[in-house]
């Protein structure tokens, strides 16, 4: 039974490990959600999230003592058993990794919720409430179902590891989530991906995406040899690692000997050259991973007998893999939480301590759900970027908001490169519009541009598209709502040129092909990782798309991230100021205002303009 008296007001916090976060539920809605990093500028930034929480706080009105309860994303008791029995068991290999670890967890790790009580004692905002702790996957479960558009739903969560889990099924019914299977560690598919993340030498936990966006480069003719050697998959998409090629269980690093002698040599060195090994590797297996995650999609549907997927969890975060499971139409469709990975977790709990579903408009074909879009961060109105701009006389031009959409439109269909910042901050390591770059998705140099000259990152990557939901199939095979840029499709069959794909193009290579008529945002193997955009869900930037598609028949943008490689993205109009004068995006839309690079003063391209912008 649902508690009939859910408290009203709930904070949720994720921290210390990775992506920390704060989350505000109060009565029937979400109020507001942010990860640490945007305020701190460290990325991935594990600490506590105070400048998360003052901001929640704030933009709800509230002090601690307002507060109902504290929600915290998963129960450092069960964490530190796992992790003292993992040590136990491998003894004594694992003694100097032990001997690392073990005083914080003495000191203050198992003890977390005193700790999380004594940070917000500090801020000074007012007693602290009652504090409790849930799960780590009954946290990913609840940011899965509970903001979702579903009444009822199967929850499929994978990451790498909570307290002990590592993969579960759930049923969500009744505003409540009912846990129905479960995998434990040290069998994790998100352990293994990392695994291999780390052996093609980007970074555990951050790099993830880029060994995805790489595996469409090579051919999975490792497959097989992972599927005999590293981990055995039933029928029902349980599986069981051989911990032997692997070694996270002794220290800090994921691999060892035994994986390099598998794949024949040492991994490769961060920023070293990617090879043909890399791209195979990163194809092989991701192949595996779909694999297990449409055997892991089926059996959720068989055990629930639902016909809608939630997904959470760090591994909902592989696009790929969750447009496979939509393409295969395993369920009639499939929502995924936007901020699907431990930051997310923050908001799970806190809708666990309230005890009942956040307002929803509920119904299935047009992407609705609680989440507000995934807009839960700050907001800048255009008094305070104008007293930004002013301070420092930077020269801009302010505009109606339609006027605004129709220059940005024909400055885009001119091949210009714009920084977008409007409205409020994302949830979530997507940038859906808020805090964005966009480009023109017609030009065929459009993404090497964005790529080395904007992001400053490697030339692989492939960028995304956002789209008029109205036109989504006109470009995209895809005939569901995807309003998080969480699913990819196949480029639409009359969007797809007749390209001359020679057999012997192999790698990066395969970059110089123009495939389609959105060239900037269609990956090499014709798929792109697609943002629906709603009138409802985003005015401005639907506005925007309508404007360009009027201008050039085109109701398709490339999208990426407002930040450079390395920095979270941008927060404030200072953080995007400086990102607008550190690369060559050619002109900066912040609210109504209009900036053009080449008006911008000679002090902001000095080596010293950070010292002369002030962070708030």
């Amino acid at each position: 039974m649902v508690d009939t008296n859910p408290a009203t007001a709930v904070l949720g916090l994720s921290a210390y490990y990775h992506d920390s976060a704060a989350a505000l539920v109060s009565g029937d809605a979400i109020v507001a959600a942010a990860q640490e990093e945007r305020f701190s500028r460290r990325r991935h930034d594990p600490s506590f999230p105070e400048h998360a929480v003052r901001y929640c706080l704030d933009e709800a009105g509230l002090r601690l003592d307002d507060l109902d309860r504290i929600a915290y994303y998963e129960r450092p008791g069960l964490k530190f058993r796992r992790v003292l029995a993992t040590y136990l068991a491998t003894a004594p290999r694992a003694w100097s990794s032990f001997r690392e670890v073990l005083p914080a967890w003495l000191s203050w790790k198992a003890r977390t919720l005193t700790e999380v009580r004594h940070r917000l004692t500090d801020l000074g905002l007012g007693a602290v409430p009652k504090t409790e702790a849930f799960g780590h996957h009954e946290s990913h479960a609840a940011s899965a179902f509970l903001p979702s558009p579903y009444a009822s739903a199967a929850v499929l969560c994978v990451d790498g590891v909570g307290e002990r889990t590592t993969t579960s099924i759930w049923h969500g019914t009744e505003g409540r989530v009912v846990p129905v299977a479960e995998l434990a560690f040290p069998h994790s598919l998100g352990m293994l991906y990392s695994a291999f993340t780390s052996f093609c030498g980007f970074k555990v936990d951050s790099g993830e995406y880029k060994l995805m966006g790489l595996a469409p480069y090579g051919r999975p003719v490792h497959a097989p040899l992972i599927r005999e050697r590293l981990i055995d998959v039933k029928d029902d998409g349980s599986f069981r690692l051989d911990t032997r090629y692997f070694e996270f269980l002794y220290g800090h690093v994921m691999t060892g000997r035994a994986f390099e002698e598998l794949f024949g040599g040492p991994r490769r060195e961060p920023e070293g050259p990617l090879t043909e090994r890399e791209f195979d590797l990163a194809a092989s297996i991701q192949l595996v991973t779909e694999e297990i995650m449409l055997k892991l999609a089926r059996t959720a549907r068989r055990l629930t007998g639902e016909s809608q997927l939630c997904m959470a969890g760090g591994v909902a975060l592989n696009c790929v893999a969750n447009g496979k499971i939509v393409e295969r139409e395993i369920f009639d469709e499939v929502w995924v939480q936007p901020a699907a990975g431990d930051a997310g977790g923050a908001l799970g709990a806190a809708l666990l301590a309230q005890r009942g579903r956040p307002r929803q408009r509920v119904h299935t074909r047009t992407g609705r759900d609680a989440m507000r879009a995934s807009r839960l961060g700050p907001a800048y109105d255009n008094d305070r970027i104008q007293a930004y701009l002013d301070a420092f006389t930077i020269p801009h031009r302010r505009l109606t908001p339609e006027e605004l959409s129709r220059e940005v439109a024909d400055q885009l269909a001119e091949g210009k490169v714009v920084g977008w910042f409007q409205g409020r901050m994302e949830f979530g390591p997507r940038a859906l519009g808020s805090r964005s770059i966009l480009g023109d998705p017609r030009n065929p140099a459009m993404q090497s541009v964005m790529n080395q000259k904007i992001k400053f990152r490697e030339s692989f990557r492939p960028f995304a598209p956002i789209v008029l939901a109205e036109h989504t199939e006109e470009y995209f095979q895809l005939r569901q709502p995807s309003p998080y840029m969480l699913i990819v499709a196949q480029i639409a069959e009359q969007q797809r040129l007749a390209a001359d794909i020679s057999d012997d193009a192999r790698g990066l290579d395969r970059l110089r092909i123009t495939r389609s008529t959105i060239p900037a945002v269609t990956h090499v193997d014709h798929t792109a990782r697609v943002q629906t955009v709603t009138e409802d869900q985003d005015a401005r930037l639907h506005r925007l798309l309508r404007d360009f598609n009027v201008r050039t028949g085109c109701p398709v943008l490339v999208n990426t991230s407002f930040n450079v490689r390395g920095e979270p993205i941008v927060a404030t109009p200072e953080d995007a100021y400086r990102c607008f004068m550190r690369t060559n995006i050619d002109t900066l839309a912040m609210g109504d205002f209009l900036l053009e690079k080449t008006a911008q003063p000679e002090w902001a391209e000095k080596d010293d303009w950070r010292e002369l912008i002030p962070l708030d």
